[in-house]
Protein backbone atom coordinates (compact mmCIF):
# COMPACT_ATOMS: atom_id res chain seq x y z
CA UNK A 1 0.00 0.00 0.00
CA UNK A 2 1.13 3.52 -1.39
CA UNK A 3 0.69 6.39 1.73
CA UNK A 4 0.66 10.13 0.98
CA UNK A 5 1.43 12.31 4.25
CA UNK A 6 0.07 15.78 5.35
CA UNK A 7 0.75 18.23 7.96
CA UNK A 8 -2.44 19.76 9.62
CA UNK A 9 -3.94 21.60 12.30
CA UNK A 10 -7.90 21.34 11.36
CA UNK A 11 -8.90 23.75 13.73
CA UNK A 12 -11.39 22.83 12.50
CA UNK A 13 -11.46 20.58 9.22
CA UNK A 14 -13.09 22.23 6.20
CA UNK A 15 -13.99 22.16 2.95
CA UNK A 16 -10.50 23.52 1.18
CA UNK A 17 -8.93 20.74 3.81
CA UNK A 18 -11.13 18.38 2.19
CA UNK A 19 -10.16 19.18 -1.51
CA UNK A 20 -6.21 18.81 -0.54
CA UNK A 21 -7.34 15.31 0.95
CA UNK A 22 -8.79 14.35 -2.41
CA UNK A 23 -6.17 15.77 -4.44
CA UNK A 24 -3.24 14.81 -2.50
CA UNK A 25 -4.29 10.93 -2.65
CA UNK A 26 -5.33 11.84 -6.57
CA UNK A 27 -1.80 13.38 -7.86
CA UNK A 28 0.16 10.60 -5.29
CA UNK A 29 -1.61 7.36 -6.38
CA UNK A 30 -2.09 6.94 -2.77
CA UNK A 31 -4.26 4.36 -1.74
CA UNK A 32 -4.02 6.25 2.40
CA UNK A 33 -3.54 9.46 3.10
CA UNK A 34 -1.57 10.11 6.23
CA UNK A 35 -2.04 13.30 8.75
CA UNK A 36 -0.06 14.08 11.48
CA UNK A 37 -1.98 16.67 13.38
CA UNK A 38 -1.05 19.36 16.08
CA UNK A 39 -2.22 18.13 19.47
CA UNK A 40 -4.46 20.92 21.78
CA UNK A 41 -2.33 23.67 21.45
CA UNK A 42 -1.06 24.78 18.06
CA UNK A 43 1.64 26.37 16.24
CA UNK A 44 0.75 30.15 16.52
CA UNK A 45 0.59 29.52 20.16
CA UNK A 46 -2.99 29.16 20.88
CA UNK A 47 -5.47 26.45 22.11
CA UNK A 48 -7.49 24.52 19.17
CA UNK A 49 -11.30 25.39 18.62
CA UNK A 50 -12.80 21.84 19.84
CA UNK A 51 -10.31 18.65 21.34
CA UNK A 52 -8.02 16.68 19.49
CA UNK A 53 -10.40 13.48 19.55
CA UNK A 54 -12.93 15.64 18.07
CA UNK A 55 -10.70 17.40 15.17
CA UNK A 56 -9.26 13.61 14.54
CA UNK A 57 -12.68 12.28 13.95
CA UNK A 58 -13.39 15.05 11.40
CA UNK A 59 -10.56 14.31 9.45
CA UNK A 60 -11.22 10.31 9.39
CA UNK A 61 -14.72 10.60 8.35
CA UNK A 62 -13.55 13.18 5.54
CA UNK A 63 -10.83 10.98 4.03
CA UNK A 64 -8.04 10.68 6.13
CA UNK A 65 -6.95 7.14 6.98
CA UNK A 66 -4.60 7.84 9.53
CA UNK A 67 -4.43 10.42 12.20
CA UNK A 68 -0.84 10.32 14.67
CA UNK A 69 -0.37 13.75 17.06
CA UNK A 70 2.14 15.82 15.96
CA UNK A 71 4.05 16.45 19.51
CA UNK A 72 3.97 19.48 21.52
CA UNK A 73 7.47 20.02 21.36
CA UNK A 74 7.06 20.87 17.79
CA UNK A 75 3.48 21.90 17.31
CA UNK A 76 3.60 24.73 19.26
CA UNK A 77 7.44 25.62 17.70
CA UNK A 78 8.76 27.96 15.11
CA UNK A 79 8.10 27.17 11.75
CA UNK A 80 11.57 25.48 10.87
CA UNK A 81 10.93 22.67 14.07
CA UNK A 82 7.56 22.51 13.35
CA UNK A 83 8.18 21.39 10.41
CA UNK A 84 10.95 19.24 11.42
CA UNK A 85 8.89 17.30 13.81
CA UNK A 86 6.16 16.77 11.44
CA UNK A 87 8.20 15.39 8.18
CA UNK A 88 10.36 12.98 10.36
CA UNK A 89 7.23 11.57 11.45
CA UNK A 90 6.04 10.81 8.08
CA UNK A 91 9.03 9.77 7.07
CA UNK A 92 8.90 7.88 9.96
CA UNK A 93 5.36 6.14 8.68
CA UNK A 94 7.28 5.17 5.46
CA UNK A 95 5.10 7.64 3.07
CA UNK A 96 6.15 7.13 -0.34
CA UNK A 97 5.09 11.42 -0.83
CA UNK A 98 4.01 14.50 1.05
CA UNK A 99 1.16 16.88 -0.08
CA UNK A 100 0.88 20.24 1.57
CA UNK A 101 -1.08 23.17 0.36
CA UNK A 102 0.55 26.84 -0.50
CA UNK A 103 -0.10 30.07 -2.33
CA UNK A 104 2.55 29.75 -4.59
CA UNK A 105 1.06 25.95 -6.12
CA UNK A 106 3.79 25.11 -7.77
CA UNK A 107 6.88 22.70 -6.56
CA UNK A 108 10.40 24.45 -9.19
CA UNK A 109 9.98 27.65 -6.38
CA UNK A 110 9.84 25.58 -3.25
CA UNK A 111 13.17 23.87 -4.56
CA UNK A 112 14.73 27.16 -5.82
CA UNK A 113 14.58 28.74 -2.48
CA UNK A 114 15.84 25.88 -0.97
CA UNK A 115 18.61 25.95 -2.80
CA UNK A 116 19.23 29.60 -3.11
CA UNK A 117 19.66 30.09 1.07
CA UNK A 118 21.47 26.52 1.35
CA UNK A 119 24.38 27.68 -0.97
CA UNK A 120 24.25 31.07 0.61
CA UNK A 121 23.80 30.39 3.95
CA UNK A 122 26.18 32.16 5.83
CA UNK A 123 25.81 35.45 4.12
CA UNK A 124 21.86 34.83 4.87
CA UNK A 125 22.49 35.25 7.87
CA UNK A 126 24.55 38.11 8.53
CA UNK A 127 21.71 39.78 6.39
CA UNK A 128 19.29 38.18 9.07
CA UNK A 129 21.61 39.75 12.31
CA UNK A 130 21.89 43.17 10.23
CA UNK A 131 18.28 43.46 10.23
CA UNK A 132 17.93 42.50 13.65
CA UNK A 133 20.49 44.97 14.67
CA UNK A 134 18.16 47.85 13.38
CA UNK A 135 15.27 46.61 15.58
CA UNK A 136 13.04 44.82 13.01
CA UNK A 137 11.63 41.60 14.41
CA UNK A 138 13.09 38.47 14.02
CA UNK A 139 10.41 37.03 11.68
CA UNK A 140 11.13 40.44 9.75
CA UNK A 141 14.70 40.14 9.11
CA UNK A 142 13.97 36.86 7.88
CA UNK A 143 11.95 38.20 5.10
CA UNK A 144 14.01 41.07 4.31
CA UNK A 145 17.04 39.02 4.38
CA UNK A 146 15.58 36.79 1.88
CA UNK A 147 14.09 39.42 -0.08
CA UNK A 148 18.03 41.03 -0.83
CA UNK A 149 19.59 37.24 -0.84
CA UNK A 150 17.26 36.32 -4.25
CA UNK A 151 18.19 39.84 -6.23
CA UNK A 152 21.40 37.93 -7.12
CA UNK A 153 19.63 34.92 -9.04
CA UNK A 154 17.03 35.12 -12.00
CA UNK A 155 15.55 31.68 -10.97
CA UNK A 156 11.86 31.51 -9.58
CA UNK A 157 11.60 31.83 -6.38
CA UNK A 158 8.95 31.70 -3.43
CA UNK A 159 6.89 34.75 -1.78
CA UNK A 160 7.78 34.11 1.77
CA UNK A 161 5.35 36.88 3.41
CA UNK A 162 2.94 33.82 2.26
CA UNK A 163 2.17 31.68 5.44
CA UNK A 164 1.58 28.81 3.64
CA UNK A 165 4.25 28.85 1.34
CA UNK A 166 6.96 29.28 4.37
CA UNK A 167 5.85 26.45 6.03
CA UNK A 168 6.23 24.69 2.47
CA UNK A 169 9.68 25.63 1.84
CA UNK A 170 10.74 24.32 5.57
CA UNK A 171 9.04 21.05 4.96
CA UNK A 172 11.14 20.87 1.49
CA UNK A 173 14.45 21.35 3.90
CA UNK A 174 13.41 19.49 6.44
CA UNK A 175 12.79 16.39 4.08
CA UNK A 176 15.90 17.62 2.21
CA UNK A 177 18.53 17.36 6.44
CA UNK A 178 17.14 14.47 7.13
CA UNK A 179 17.62 12.71 3.55
CA UNK A 180 14.58 11.23 3.82
CA UNK A 181 12.70 9.40 0.16
CA UNK A 182 9.68 11.04 0.08
CA UNK A 183 8.69 12.97 -2.62
CA UNK A 184 7.19 16.80 -2.33
CA UNK A 185 3.62 17.53 -3.69
CA UNK A 186 2.22 21.28 -3.29
CA UNK A 187 -1.35 22.17 -4.03
CA UNK A 188 -2.33 25.70 -4.68
CA UNK A 189 -4.77 26.70 -1.84
CA UNK A 190 -7.88 27.66 -3.75
CA UNK A 191 -10.78 30.47 -3.22
CA UNK A 192 -9.35 31.61 0.49
CA UNK A 193 -6.28 32.62 1.88
CA UNK A 194 -4.73 31.89 5.26
CA UNK A 195 -6.23 35.14 7.30
CA UNK A 196 -9.51 35.61 4.97
CA UNK A 197 -12.53 36.37 6.08
CA UNK A 198 -15.40 34.31 4.84
CA UNK A 199 -16.80 34.81 1.35
CA UNK A 200 -20.97 34.40 1.32
CA UNK A 201 -20.25 33.69 -2.73
CA UNK A 202 -18.40 30.77 -1.75
CA UNK A 203 -17.82 27.32 -0.12
CA UNK A 204 -14.01 27.92 0.76
CA UNK A 205 -12.89 29.41 3.84
CA UNK A 206 -10.18 29.73 5.95
CA UNK A 207 -9.84 28.06 9.09
CA UNK A 208 -9.10 31.70 10.30
CA UNK A 209 -12.43 32.95 9.00
CA UNK A 210 -14.77 30.31 9.94
CA UNK A 211 -13.32 30.60 13.69
CA UNK A 212 -14.18 34.96 13.39
CA UNK A 213 -17.52 33.62 12.34
CA UNK A 214 -18.53 31.14 15.00
CA UNK A 215 -17.00 33.44 17.73
CA UNK A 216 -18.89 36.81 16.22
CA UNK A 217 -21.82 35.05 15.90
CA UNK A 218 -21.94 32.73 18.73
CA UNK A 219 -23.43 29.61 16.29
CA UNK A 220 -22.40 26.66 14.62
CA UNK A 221 -25.15 27.13 11.37
CA UNK A 222 -23.17 30.19 10.23
CA UNK A 223 -20.50 27.95 8.97
CA UNK A 224 -22.56 24.90 7.86
CA UNK A 225 -21.65 25.81 3.96
CA UNK A 226 -17.97 25.75 4.55
CA UNK A 227 -17.22 22.28 5.92
CA UNK A 228 -17.91 19.02 5.55
CA UNK A 229 -21.31 17.14 7.78
CA UNK A 230 -18.74 15.77 9.80
CA UNK A 231 -16.98 18.90 10.80
CA UNK A 232 -20.37 20.33 10.92
CA UNK A 233 -22.10 17.08 13.31
CA UNK A 234 -18.43 17.42 15.46
CA UNK A 235 -18.53 21.14 15.98
CA UNK A 236 -22.58 21.26 16.91
CA UNK A 237 -21.51 18.30 19.53
CA UNK A 238 -19.08 20.13 21.22
CA UNK A 239 -21.49 23.17 21.32
CA UNK A 240 -24.11 21.51 23.21
CA UNK A 241 -21.96 19.83 25.74
CA UNK A 242 -19.05 22.39 26.49
CA UNK A 243 -21.34 25.60 25.78
CA UNK A 244 -18.40 27.28 23.97
CA UNK A 245 -15.64 26.96 21.83
CA UNK A 246 -11.71 27.31 23.23
CA UNK A 247 -9.52 30.20 22.25
CA UNK A 248 -7.42 32.06 24.98
CA UNK A 249 -10.59 34.36 26.66
CA UNK A 250 -12.49 31.42 27.43
CA UNK A 251 -8.88 29.99 29.37
CA UNK A 252 -7.77 33.91 30.92
CA UNK A 253 -8.99 33.25 34.52
CA UNK A 254 -6.36 30.44 34.98
CA UNK A 255 -3.83 31.88 32.15
CA UNK A 256 -3.91 35.10 34.38
CA UNK A 257 -3.31 32.84 37.53
CA UNK A 258 -0.39 30.59 35.90
CA UNK A 259 1.39 34.43 35.15
CA UNK A 260 0.86 36.05 39.03
CA UNK A 261 1.58 32.78 41.15
CA UNK A 262 5.16 33.34 39.95
CA UNK A 263 7.85 35.50 40.71
CA UNK A 264 9.18 37.32 37.46
CA UNK A 265 12.73 35.44 38.23
CA UNK A 266 10.31 32.49 37.68
CA UNK A 267 8.81 32.90 34.82
CA UNK A 268 12.38 33.16 32.64
CA UNK A 269 12.57 29.08 33.68
CA UNK A 270 9.27 28.45 30.79
CA UNK A 271 9.81 27.84 27.31
CA UNK A 272 10.84 30.40 24.86
CA UNK A 273 10.17 33.13 27.81
CA UNK A 274 13.08 35.33 26.94
CA UNK A 275 14.60 37.86 30.04
CA UNK A 276 13.33 41.11 30.10
CA UNK A 277 9.10 40.20 29.00
CA UNK A 278 8.88 38.75 32.35
CA UNK A 279 7.72 41.50 34.62
CA UNK A 280 5.43 43.45 31.81
CA UNK A 281 3.75 39.98 31.58
CA UNK A 282 3.19 40.22 35.27
CA UNK A 283 2.11 44.24 35.23
CA UNK A 284 -0.15 43.60 32.84
CA UNK A 285 -1.56 40.28 33.68
CA UNK A 286 -2.57 42.04 37.02
CA UNK A 287 -4.06 45.11 35.33
CA UNK A 288 -6.13 43.06 32.73
CA UNK A 289 -9.90 41.86 32.59
CA UNK A 290 -9.33 40.04 29.30
CA UNK A 291 -6.63 37.89 27.74
CA UNK A 292 -6.73 40.60 24.35
CA UNK A 293 -6.05 43.29 26.83
CA UNK A 294 -2.89 41.47 28.18
CA UNK A 295 -1.68 41.02 24.91
CA UNK A 296 -2.58 44.97 23.89
CA UNK A 297 -0.18 45.57 26.85
CA UNK A 298 2.10 43.47 26.21
CA UNK A 299 2.82 43.84 22.05
CA UNK A 300 5.72 45.59 20.85
CA UNK A 301 8.22 45.75 18.16
CA UNK A 302 9.93 42.92 19.70
CA UNK A 303 7.83 41.00 20.24
CA UNK A 304 5.62 38.82 17.60
CA UNK A 305 1.93 38.69 18.44
CA UNK A 306 2.78 34.84 17.81
CA UNK A 307 5.83 34.45 19.54
CA UNK A 308 4.12 35.84 22.60
CA UNK A 309 1.19 33.56 22.36
CA UNK A 310 4.04 30.60 22.31
CA UNK A 311 5.41 32.10 25.74
CA UNK A 312 2.12 31.96 27.24
CA UNK A 313 1.06 28.42 26.19
CA UNK A 314 4.39 27.46 27.80
CA UNK A 315 3.70 29.12 31.16
CA UNK A 316 -0.10 27.81 31.15
CA UNK A 317 1.26 24.46 30.25
CA UNK A 318 3.99 24.96 32.37
CA UNK A 319 6.72 23.00 30.52
CA UNK A 320 10.16 24.63 30.71
CA UNK A 321 13.17 25.18 28.57
CA UNK A 322 14.96 22.28 29.88
CA UNK A 323 11.80 19.88 29.23
CA UNK A 324 11.05 21.83 25.87
CA UNK A 325 14.20 20.72 24.24
CA UNK A 326 15.63 16.98 25.11
CA UNK A 327 15.53 15.63 21.90
CA UNK A 328 15.38 17.47 18.11
CA UNK A 329 13.33 14.64 16.62
CA UNK A 330 10.08 12.83 17.72
CA UNK A 331 10.43 9.69 19.64
CA UNK A 332 7.34 7.57 18.82
CA UNK A 333 4.53 7.80 16.70
CA UNK A 334 0.76 8.23 18.71
CA UNK A 335 -1.73 6.98 17.15
CA UNK A 336 -5.01 9.27 17.51
CA UNK A 337 -7.46 7.43 15.05
CA UNK A 338 -7.58 5.30 12.12
CA UNK A 339 -10.00 4.05 9.42
CA UNK A 340 -10.55 0.15 8.11
CA UNK A 341 -7.64 0.80 5.42
CA UNK A 342 -5.62 2.78 7.98
CA UNK A 343 -5.54 -0.20 10.09
CA UNK A 344 -4.67 -2.08 7.08
CA UNK A 345 -1.65 -0.06 6.03
CA UNK A 346 -0.57 -0.23 9.84
CA UNK A 347 -0.79 -4.14 9.97
CA UNK A 348 1.50 -4.61 6.91
CA UNK A 349 4.12 -1.85 7.83
CA UNK A 350 4.37 -2.24 11.62
CA UNK A 351 6.94 -4.18 11.75
CA UNK A 352 9.71 -2.17 10.10
CA UNK A 353 8.68 1.41 11.52
CA UNK A 354 11.31 2.88 12.85
CA UNK A 355 9.73 4.62 15.92
CA UNK A 356 7.53 2.76 18.51
CA UNK A 357 3.76 3.39 17.63
CA UNK A 358 1.82 4.34 20.80
CA UNK A 359 -1.92 3.43 20.95
CA UNK A 360 -2.29 3.30 24.55
CA UNK A 361 0.21 5.82 26.74
CA UNK A 362 -1.02 4.08 29.95
CA UNK A 363 2.44 1.84 30.22
CA UNK A 364 4.72 4.80 27.87
CA UNK A 365 7.43 6.77 29.70
CA UNK A 366 8.86 8.74 27.09
CA UNK A 367 9.31 12.09 28.45
CA UNK A 368 8.67 14.21 25.27
CA UNK A 369 4.77 12.09 25.36
CA UNK A 370 4.29 12.80 29.30
CA UNK A 371 4.52 16.64 27.98
CA UNK A 372 1.97 15.62 25.37
CA UNK A 373 -0.64 13.92 28.07
CA UNK A 374 0.20 17.40 30.11
CA UNK A 375 -0.57 19.81 27.60
CA UNK A 376 -3.61 17.92 27.42
CA UNK A 377 -4.73 17.91 30.59
CA UNK A 378 -4.11 21.54 31.12
CA UNK A 379 -6.27 22.10 28.28
CA UNK A 380 -9.49 19.69 29.59
CA UNK A 381 -8.58 21.24 32.94
CA UNK A 382 -9.30 24.87 31.03
CA UNK A 383 -12.42 23.20 29.30
CA UNK A 384 -13.97 22.38 32.49
CA UNK A 385 -13.17 25.18 34.49
CA UNK A 386 -15.77 27.74 31.97
CA UNK A 387 -18.23 24.22 31.02
CA UNK A 388 -17.99 22.40 34.51
CA UNK A 389 -17.23 19.34 32.04
CA UNK A 390 -14.99 17.07 32.55
CA UNK A 391 -13.24 15.67 28.78
CA UNK A 392 -11.93 11.91 28.97
CA UNK A 393 -7.64 12.21 29.17
CA UNK A 394 -4.78 10.45 27.36
CA UNK A 395 -5.04 7.13 30.16
CA UNK A 396 -8.46 6.65 29.29
CA UNK A 397 -8.85 7.30 25.09
CA UNK A 398 -7.78 4.79 22.94
CA UNK A 399 -7.35 4.97 19.19
CA UNK A 400 -10.51 6.33 17.52
CA UNK A 401 -11.53 3.46 14.69
CA UNK A 402 -13.98 3.47 11.80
Amino acid sequence: MKAVGIVVEYNPFHNGHYYHVTQSKKITNADVVIAVMSGPFLQRGEPALVSKWHRAKMALKSGVDIVVELPYVFSTANAPLFAEGAIFLLGALQCEAFSFGSEDGKLEPFLNTADLIETHFDEYNELIKKFVSTGISYPQSLFYAYEQLKQKNNRVYLDLSKPNNILGYHYIVAAKKFDLPVQPVTIQRIQANYHDSINERSTIASATGIRKEIFQKGTVEIVRPYVPDATFQELTEWRHQYSRFVDWEAFWPLLKYAIMRHRPEHLTAFADVSEGIEYALIKHAKQSDTFTQLMSGIKSKRYTWTRLQRMLTHIYTGITKEELHQSKTPTYIRLLGMTKKGQAYLSERKKNLELPLISRVAQAKDPMLQIDIRASEMYALGVEHFSNKKIDGDYKLPPIRL
